[in-house]
This record gives C-alpha cells, sequence and structure tokens, in this order.
C-alpha cells in the first residue's frame, strides 16, 4: 500500500467522517510477515470478535488451526467442508442431538441455499489483518471493512451508489459475520462491477460487536473508485455537514 495514498485516504475520512474508526483491511499471504500470528485457541471462539483487536491496533495473522469455528474456517477460505447435519443445525436441529440456530425454516432450504455456494479458497497459509493506518508498503489490501455507526454507513452507501446508474451499489446476502466481511468482499471484487457488502446481520456473530454497529465491507478495486470520489460527492455539501455535525458530536460522548 502507498504511504501517501495511506495517509491521504486517512486525512479524507478524518474530514468528512470525524471521529469514525478506521477500516481493517486484509489480504492473503504465505507468512505472518509483520503480523502477529494468532495461536491456535483452546477451545471454541467467534473470529469476529478477534477483529476487535485489529480495530483497537494489532495486526494479526490468521492461519486455519487459528480458526476454530468451522463456518470460519470455511468462510476464510481454509477449507470447503461444513460441520455435519449443517442443514439441521442452520435450521430445526435434530431432536436429542443438536440444538439448531433456525435461521432457516427447514434444512431443505439450506441444502438449496448451499447449492449455488461459491467456495474463495485462501490464496495463501494466512490471512493478515491490519487497521488502515497500519498498512505498509509491501501490504496489498484485497478488500477493506469498516464496523460503522447508522451515520457513517449512511455517507459509505450513498458514496457506494454515487457513480453508478442502478440501484444496486451496496448487497447485504444472507451470511455468517466473517462470511459478510470477507469472503463476499472477495467474490464481489470478481465481479465486473463489484458492490459493497452490507453486514454484521449474523445473530450468532452480534454478540461480538456493539448493539449500533454493522459492518460495510468493498473489494479494494472498488474502494479506490470510491475514495476518489469523496472531495466531489455529497460529502461536500450542506446536507451531509449537518450529518457530519451529528456524527462527530455523537462519537466524541460514545
Amino acid at each position: 500500500m502507498e504511504t501517501v495514498y495511506r495517509k491521504e485516504f486517512s486525512r479524507r475520512w478524518q474530514h468528512y467522517f470525524p471521529g469514525a474508526e478506521l477500516p481493517v483491511a486484509f489480504y492473503y499471504a504465505d507468512s505472518p510477515r509483520d503480523a502477529c500470528r494468532v495461536e491456535e485457541p483452546a477451545g471454541w471462539r467467534c473470529f469476529i470478535g478477534e477483529l476487535g483487536r485489529v480495530r483497537r491496533g494489532e495486526s494479526l495473522a490468521f492461519d486455519q488451526a487459528a480458526v476454530s469455528c468451522t463456518g470460519g474456517k470455511r468462510y476464510l477460505g481454509f477449507t470447503k467442508k461444513l460441520r455435519p447435519n449443517f442443514e439441521y443445525f442452520l435450521s430445526c436441529g435434530i431432536e436429542d442431538e443438536m440444538e439448531g440456530e433456525r435461521y432457516k425454516k427447514g434444512p431443505e432450504l439450506v441444502r438449496q441455499m448451499m447449492y449455488n455456494f461459491q467456495d474463495t479458497p485462501a490464496s495463501g497459509k494466512y490471512i493478515i489483518f491490519k487497521r488502515w493506518d497500519n498498512l505498509g508498503e509491501n501490504d496489498d489490501p484485497e478488500a477493506v471493512i469498516f464496523f460503522a455507526h447508522p451515520d457513517v454507513l449512511s455517507g459509505l452507501f450513498t458514496l457506494a451508489n454515487f457513480d453508478r446508474p442502478d440501484l444496486d451499489g451496496v448487497y447485504a446476502p444472507f451470511s455468517a459475520g466473517c462470511g459478510s466481511v470477507v469472503q463476499y468482499a472477495r467474490l464481489e471484487g470478481l465481479r465486473p462491477e463489484p458492490r459493497a457488502v452490507l453486514g454484521m446481520f449474523d445473530v450468532s456473530a452480534r454478540p461480538h460487536v456493539a448493539g449500533n454497529l454493522l459492518s460495510f465491507s468493498v473489494p479494494m478495486n472498488r474502494f479506490r473508485e470510491m475514495a476518489a470520489n469523496m472531495d466531489e460527492s455529497f460529502l461536500i455539501t450542506e446536507s451531509w455537514k449537518k450529518v457530519q455535525t451529528r456524527i462527530e458530536r455523537e462519537l466524541k460522548t460514545s
């Protein structure tokens, strides 16, 4: 990541979204590089909770062993395997054997949903996460992830639609939390006209983020386009200044 570009976006971000946290970026590599290698956990833990450390400024590298959740391993591209009886786990469960999450009405709906599932294999042994201001010259992010309040989301959402003739600049797929911030952002990066991904609706992942936050993930090719448009967009209008003032006021007191 070019240092000048990284600093310029940080400057624009602070100007238009005063006090809002910078995004997290990720990419794959065959070594942890200068990030801290995350050790294999003793038991189950949600990967989304670990991203809180990155948002606070740590740079972390996860290999397959560091991700204990079966779904997390798959959505981060480390395996194609699903947990046994996944269609029941996501729906009604199995009496005396497994409690279902009841996110789908029945197992057949899950089977139909998974029929069109697109795998996104990891392109390296590690997936590395860094906060935007910690990116170095040798880092080449694949996507960025914002964790944002409603007013900040409104700005990101509108910016993602600013230079498009359609109404679909943002996509909100049914997904696990880790899928919405990694897998679908990677898939969008392969599309001719990539979209941003609104996420963190996963009820299981919600306890690992603040109640007033959602995620907004953007493949890097689309992110560069959005950032280039900031200074000629609605962000320079009086309408946005009213929202901007509230963002600054509310984030100062939160």
